[in-house]
């Protein structure tokens, strides 16, 4: 019987079959992340990947002065509006609400005003039951880190809004009730009590955690809205990321300042309980940011927030996925990395922020301009070996397999010379001239090719590109 020749073939991460569903344990309804992939196919066997056909969240170009009908833009807004490369107006659906949808009217009744809310009520239970009566008017302490990552837990669960239901959590699912929960209000408030609860600051004083507010007394229901600033999406200042709980369901995105209507009529306020101090010296998150330099020497700018992100597919991508591959997060990249956004580059990016210490809404796996400073600046700690929930330290269950990006042509990395030091120890180093060291060379890609052939494989399963089988047996 001959022996298996293998092909390296990584498949698409959203691939359907029955194996590599089976093999990764995903539920494809609740949007788990994949977290493994076969390390190998045997030739003549048709690979199951597929290139991924996600739906890319629309990061239109603002270019006009009206944003939808009926509904003119600041000025400014819209001179300075972010286009983004490689993300078409249109691709998407409406009403998807991610980071960085900034097409207005798309998707329902929050852009264009139309936000009913319920009034001041208790926080409920399981059943509707109130857990407690109303108490008088009290501000829990809190961090900025504490409120974002509380108003995170609804845009992840994707909370349908209504004025008369409630959380499981006990906030009415409103856009008052949100703002309760993020700040942990004792009670459910509503547009008309907020502002008791903070302080009235200026635009340019405006940080993560604070709110801009609309009451209109005359008809609370009539236009009365109320969202969370979480970062300048760049240094115009002229658009924010907005976490808010809207028809038809709780969203982050990026949003002209103050808002899509009535925007001359939104309040900026700081919440009176706010703790500026997070406990345990972590950092409060860094929101959404942008415009700050990154640092490397080299004059390169954090890019903004809405270059990050489910559905962004831009060169900043690729640049993020490189500099964390050099810190040690290579082995969280099947391929790659590449301009698309996936969820390798979050979890890459949350190891990275958590190897710095930072907890919370700080290591969000989105990269905000102070991870971005680090990576750039070449600040801080690398990833450490095995960081990171599930990787233990491998990669397609190949123990220690760092990923193909550090092995191309330009890869300059210790990963070069262990490989190298290997090929030689057992006996495939009659390539090299000198060395090995940590720069690949065709040196390097010779040997692999060579051992590659020792094992039986031909054509693509021997281009002395080493995967994680070949890794396996050369380590073995």
């Amino acid at each position: 019987m001959p022996t298996p020749v293998f092909e390296e073939i990584d498949p698409a991460g959203d691939c359907e079959c029955p194996g590599c569903v089976r093999r990764t344990g995903r539920d494809r309804a609740a949007g788990a992340p994949v977290r493994g992939r076969p390390v190998a196919l045997e030739r003549g066997v048709p690979p199951t990947g597929r290139p991924a056909a996600r739906g890319a969240l629309a990061l239109a170009a603002v270019t006009g002065t009206v944003l939808a009908a009926g509904h003119p833009a600041p000025a400014a807004a819209a001179a300075h509006g972010p286009a983004l490369p490689g993300a078409p107006a249109g691709d998407g659906r409406a009403g998807d609400g991610g980071p960085g949808d900034d097409r207005a009217g798309d998707d329902g009744a929050g852009d264009d005003g139309d936000t009913p809310q319920g009034g001041r009520s208790p926080l409920h239970g399981p059943g509707g039951a109130q857990i407690r009566p109303v108490n008088a008017a009290r501000a829990p302490l809190i961090t900025r880190a504490e409120i974002i990552k509380r108003a995170t837990t609804w845009v992840e669960a994707k909370v349908p809004y209504s004025m008369t239901k409630y959380w499981k959590d006990g906030y009415r699912q409103d856009c008052s009730g949100f703002v309760s929960m993020a700040w942990h209000l004792d009670a459910n408030e509503w547009t008309g009590s907020l502002q008791k609860f903070g302080t009235r600051i200026g635009k340019d004083q405006l940080q993560n955690g604070d709110i801009l507010l609309f009451h209109n007394p005359d008809d609370p229901n009539k236009g009365s809205h109320v969202t969370i600033f979480g970062g300048w999406t760049d240094e115009t200042r002229t658009y924010y990321v907005a976490y808010e709980q809207t028809p038809p369901e709780t969203r982050r995105k990026a949003t002209p300042y103050a808002y899509w209507s009535n925007s001359e009529r939104y309040v900026a306020y700081r919440y009176k309980g706010l703790s500026e101090t997070p406990g345990g010296g972590v950092p409060a998150p860094e929101g959404p940011g942008g415009g700050t330099s990154g640092g490397d020497g080299k004059g390169a700018a954090y890019p903004g927030a809405l270059y990050f992100g489910p559905g962004a597919n831009n060169p900043h991508v690729t640049r993020l996925g490189r500099m964390l591959a050099a810190r040690g997060g290579a082995r969280f990249y099947a391929s790659g990395p590449g301009p698309r956004w996936t969820e390798a580059d979050r979890r890459a990016t949350r190891a990275f922020q958590r190897a710095q210490g930072w907890r919370g809404a700080a290591a969000d796996g989105l990269p905000g301009p102070v991870t971005w400073s680090y990576l750039a600046g070449k600040k801080g700690r690398n990833i450490p070996a095995g960081a990171g929930a599930g990787q233990g330290g491998s990669s397609h269950g190949v123990p220690g397999y760092p990923g193909r990006a550090l092995f191309r042509p330009g890869a300059d990395n210790a990963y070069v010379t262990r490989l190298g030091r290997q090929l030689v120890k057992k006996g495939f180093g009659r390539h090299y001239t000198r060395g090995p060291g940590p720069r690949w060379s065709e040196a390097d890609r010779r040997n692999v090719e060579a051992f590659q052939r020792a094992q039986g494989w031909r054509g693509g399963a021997a281009d002395g590109y080493p995967g994680p089988e070949t890794w396996r047996r050369l380590f073995a």
